[in-house]
Parts: C-alpha cells; structure tokens; sequence
C-alpha cells in the first residue's frame, strides 16, 4: 500500500499567488533570479534562491544563504502574504501548457515508504545536490517546494478530480509569462478525503518523476529528525514529504539532447565512417532540423546537415530495459567508444539541452562553433520509465525532461 496524507499547508493568499509562485530552484542561475525578483518583487525566488538577496558572489553554499531562505520563507507569513490552513486538506493542482492539461494532487508522501521501496525511483543522486537541500529544508523547518511524483492511473481519483474540479471554485487560476496556467482547487470534505487516501492505500508503489534530490534530501531530514527525537511517534510532520502526484496517462516526456565539444581526434570524415561501423545512417536532405520519429532513431548534426542513425542489430541488449533505451544505446556505441565521453555526468566535453529548447538550439551550438555535433533524441516513454523503476533498475543520466515545471511558492510544508 502507499501512503499518502492530507496535510495544512501555507499557501499564498489568493490575490497574490501569481505574484509569488515562481520556477524552482534548478531550472535558473542567480543572475536569472535577480532579474526575475526585480520585475516579481514578491516571487518565492527569495526562498528558492536567497543569494539574491545577498551580495554579488556570495558562496551560493554559504550559512548566510540558508539563514536568509528562513528569514524570506517566515517574512512571507509575518506579512500576511501566505497564510496556514486550519485543517489537513489535499489540493488539485492543474497545469496547462499548449493546451494539454494535467491534474496533479497535492499532499504528503512517507519517509518511510521511500526508505523500503515503495516510492520507487529511476535516477542516481549526488551528494553534494543532496546536502544543499538537506541544509535548505533542515534550516527552514519546511519543504518550500514540492517534489514531481507519478503513478498508474486510477479511474476512481480521475472522477473525483473532475468532479471536484467542475463543481467548485478554484482558489488560484492565472497564467505565467511562459504561458502556461496554473489552477488550484481544495479537497477538504472528509469523504473525498477518505476516497483518495484508500486509493493510494490500494496501490503498489508511487514513482519519483522528477525531483530526485529534493526527496532524497526530505527523506535524510526525516532519518535526522528522528535521531533528534527518539520518542517520535511516526505521526511527526517530518516523517513525511510535499509532493504533487499525477496520473501517468496525463504526463508528458520531452527528449533529452546531447552536444559535444569535438570529434575526440578524428576528422569529420572518420568520425562519420566510425559511426556507421554501428549506426545505419541516412543524411536528411532538408535543411529543416529533424526530429526522430520513432523509437531507436536518433538525430545527428554537424557541419550544417541533419543526419538519421539507427542502431545496427547485434548493438545493443533489447531485453534490458536500460540498455534497450535510446540514451543508452547511444552512450554505448557512439559517446563512449567513438567520443571518448565515458561518464557523461561528469565530462566537461558533453552539455545536456532540454527538449523544451527546440532542435534550433542545437543548430545554434553547433552552427556557432561552441560544440561540433549534436544528438536529437526521441522521447523516453512513461512505459519506460516505469518499467525501469519497477525493475529496480537506474536510468543513465539526463534521460527525461519533464514540462511543465512545477511553481514553487504556492503550498509549503512546515515541518514543526
């Protein structure tokens, strides 16, 4: 069973949400938060990413940093700008980005279950990412931001969110200047309660979409908390987590793009012969970028032309679910053997591009001379995804970019 619990969040007061819900804390460098908070000066980039407040290159790992998280993060509640609920509730959340809409629940996840296996997860972490949002949620009392869960759809919470979402009056509902709305409804009646608490309670397991190190990092504050604590109960706040769940059926995976810095020694001419020792390929005769159409096609630029590889037969293991993904295929038989690139998490030769960007940022990279080639990759599946995490199994890194990004600043979890 999977736990998953209503809980009282603080919350903006409605005529300030859109002012105050901002994009979280990785999705942005500091220079691009100072310019947010001066045209937003109530956004929640002051707890997300508090150097803004700071002097211009302060340690962004400096104890100040974290003080003053908790100084804006409380500055919002002393003003009256965001305030408690009275009562454990749950929250739909609903995102529309180019017309797809998604319906997430908000609510809180167990330490526990993510420490035995129940929330399961697809990607490694670092540590010192980890110890970043350990020292934020630690020093703030609070998850300020949620975490991006996922599970198999439910025919049950997919009639109460809509029933819900259609009968009631939302608390927020405004569009950010990336164009994508946001609306949230509150789920207080005990019987609708009851109903999303025993669906959960029916299934098997809950799944990290996005967002691994700031639940592994919640999860280590709730192991700290309770050494700090030995009476604990297993009720506590910290025992558990923020986080907005969605049904898989409404998410959507954006491909996940490669650059690269240089040919690794060879010429274009043998990098390419040294390619199709592996690869079949066909060059594009369009100039327009090209995007993979299916499963195990991959897109490559360089030299101003759009190529098509595709894995030869024998290349790769198609019963592994890891190494049956496109991202592994490709680091197998093109960017650690032909490029050089063996930890691609950690090689400064190799930059991850965001679906989201459009193939025109690639052409841009390439075509100015910053890297020499690039690699469209077709979108990893939810079907994957699942299945890897279900198989205990860890994907390669940057194989998923989920959009939209969730708003930080909306719901908080105080953890006293």
């Amino acid at each position: 069973m999977a736990v998953f619990k209503p809980f009282k969040a603080v919350r903006p007061v409605p005529e300030k949400a859109a002012h105050i819900a901002s994009l979280p804390y990785d999705v942005m460098d500091s220079d691009e938060a100072r310019i947010e908070v001066a045209k937003y000066p109530l956004s929640f980039l002051h707890v997300e990413k508090p150097e803004v407040d700071l002097p211009l290159g302060t340690d962004l790992y400096d104890p100040a940093v974290y003080a003053k998280a908790k100084e804006n993060l409380y500055g919002y509640i002393e003003r009256g700008d965001m305030i408690q609920d009275e009562k454990p509730m749950f929250y739909i959340y609903k995102q529309v980005m180019d017309g797809r809409a998604q319906y997430g629940l908000v609510g809180l996840a167990s330490v526990d279950e993510y420490m035995n296996g129940i929330i399961k997860k697809h990607e490694l972490t670092r540590a010192e990412k980890e110890a970043d949002r350990i020292r934020h949620v630690d020093i703030c009392d609070a998850h300020s931001s949620p975490v991006f869960f996922t599970y198999r759809h439910q025919n049950v919470i997919d009639e109460l969110v809509e029933r819900i979402t259609k009968s009631t009056v939302a608390q927020y509902d405004f569009v950010t200047d990336d164009n994508i709305g946001h609306t949230l409804w509150l789920v207080s009646d005990p019987k609708d309660i009851d109903i999303i608490q025993q669906a959960f309670a029916n299934m098997e397991y809950l799944y990290v979409a996005d967002g691994h190190h700031r639940t592994a990092s919640a999860a280590k504050v709730g192991l700290v908390r309770r050494e700090q604590f030995p009476d604990f109960t297993g009720e506590e706040e910290f025992n558990f987590f923020m986080t907005v769940i969605f049904p898989d059926n409404q998410l959507k995976i954006f491909d996940y793009n490669r650059v690269v810095k240089d040919f690794n020694g060879y010429t274009k001419d043998e990098f390419l012969a040294k390619v199709a020792e592996r690869f079949e390929i066909t060059q594009m005769n369009s100039a327009e970028p090209y995007h993979p159409a299916k499963l195990h096609e991959v897109a490559m630029y360089l030299d101003r032309q759009w190529y098509r590889i595709m894995p030869k037969a024998g290349t790769w293991n198609e019963a592994n679910v890891v190494e049956n993904l496109d991202v592994s295929i490709l680091q197998k038989n093109l960017l650690h053997p032909i490029l050089g690139i063996e930890d691609p998490r950690t090689d400064k030769r190799i930059d991850f591009i965001g679906g989201i960007r459009g193939l025109g940022e690639l052409v841009k990279r390439v075509d100015s001379g910053r890297e020499v080639v690039a690699f469209a990759m077709y979108p990893t599946s939810m079907d994957e995804l699942i299945g890897i995490a279900d198989a205990g199994e860890i994907m390669p890194p940057k194989s998923t970019w989920f959009e939209p990004k969730l708003r930080s600043g909306l719901f908080i979890h105080l953890l006293k």
